[in-house]
């Protein structure tokens, strides 16, 4: 008696879910951040490719006046752009990337160039996403941060900028859903540059002159080349007026207290100059440390309270001063940054982000998580 063998049918193959996402990448800026998250994409492809079912395809590298177009840029990109940087302008990129037929792209804006800010409208208007560490579109004026809501809105696209504040702490996103979701936020506050952490945490700790400590800062890299574009408090009173609107607080730059830590004689000569009398600044700094109570230190703190509930009724003030060395601001190690935030419901226990507030890797790498939280968006 014979038996019949049947055969089993061949399994479909669902073509579709053999494509992969392409995600298009336009990246403005090739400084440290800028060069780092370069080098974090192409090292990453092809393992993003496996577990997330995206292409990440970087076809524009630009810096302030030259760029690279290609449909794919891989390798050695420095030397690429190095041979091949040529003038553009934003529009050429816009019209390569319509040319190509790019898919899902986004622009990506690791630039500190207010200038470069007046293109997002445009970028949004053609099809593009933004994703930006630059702080300048949500610090210029009110008016063009409510317009540039309005043409994402319309154009139904997505702007990230995690980094702004914070670095790749999640703090934006933290202080977005409690306020959406109808948390009354009463009070923000905290020690919001890494750089400024590190110099204080230091001073305050060690028997150590301020310059000589400027001077570790500077040489380990956490300090801008030249410090007073730290020690003058507007990166941070930026960071701080960021956090304001997005509490739909109505304020402008100009709204914020900010002392600057550099005296007027010396905020307007050459930075070589300053770099080289950076021991003038020492009896000022000494004597606030003298002049510290028992069991306190020196912090350069952010500070956003008042009536948050109305659009004009808070105070932003970015300063120097003691705080107790047992509280959490006190504790600040290294280069971290610490945001409390404090919330009716929380009462007097704020909730607490800590953790790295500076450097190259750390950004790109808040930069890279915004182009991947962004990519899953896209439909």
């Amino acid at each position: 008696m014979s038996t019949a063998v049947l055969e089993q049918p061949k399994a479909l193959i669902n073509l579709n879910a053999l494509k992969k996402k392409p995600i298009n990448l336009a990246i403005f800026g090739r400084g440290n951040v800028g060069a780092t998250l370069i080098d974090q994409i192409l090292e990453r492809q092809t393992e993003i490719a496996k577990r997330r079912d995206l292409e990440l395809n970087i076809f524009c590298i630009a810096n302030s006046t030259k760029a690279v177009l290609r449909n794919s840029i891989t390798g050695n990109w420095d030397d690429i752009f190095q041979k091949n940087g040529k003038n553009y302008t934003v529009a050429e990129v816009i019209a390569f990337a319509k040319e190509l037929d790019l898919k899902n792209c986004i622009a990506i804006d690791n630039t500190a160039d207010l200038k470069f800010v007046e293109n997002y409208t445009t970028l949004i208007a053609n099809g593009f996403h933004i994703v930006s560490s630059n702080k300048m579109a949500n610090t210029s004026h009110l008016s063009f941060y409510k317009e540039l809501r309005e043409v994402l809105e319309k154009n139904q696209k997505e702007y990230l900028y995690e980094t702004n504040v914070g670095a790749g702490l999640p703090l934006i996103d933290t202080i977005k859903l409690l306020h959406l979701s109808g948390e009354n936020i009463t009070r923000i506050r905290g020690v919001f540059s890494g750089s400024l952490s590190y110099i204080f945490n230091e001073f305050s700790e060690k028997n150590l002159l301020f310059s000589s400590v400027l001077k570790k800062a500077i040489e380990k890299g956490f300090t801008e080349p030249d410090p007073r574009e730290d020690l003058c408090g507007n990166d941070v009173a930026r960071k701080l007026l960021i956090l304001a609107r997005e509490l739909d607080l109505h304020n402008e730059f100009e709204d914020v207290f900010v002392q600057n830590l550099i005296p007027k004689e010396w905020q307007n000569i050459s930075k070589e100059t300053f770099l080289k009398h950076l021991e003038a600044l020492d009896v000022d700094f000494q004597i606030r440390k003298k002049n510290l109570g028992e069991n306190e230190v020196l912090r350069y703190v952010a500070d956003l309270r008042g009536d948050l509930s109305k659009e004009d009724g808070a105070i932003l003030e970015v300063q120097l001063q003691p705080v107790p060395k047992s509280s959490a601001l006190g504790n600040l190690q290294g280069s971290d940054s610490l945001f409390e935030i404090y919330t009716e419901s929380y009462g007097q226990n704020p909730i607490v982000i800590q953790g790295a507030g500076a450097g190259a890797k750390v950004t790109a790498r808040g930069v890279f998580g915004d182009i991947l939280r962004l990519s899953d968006k896209i439909n």
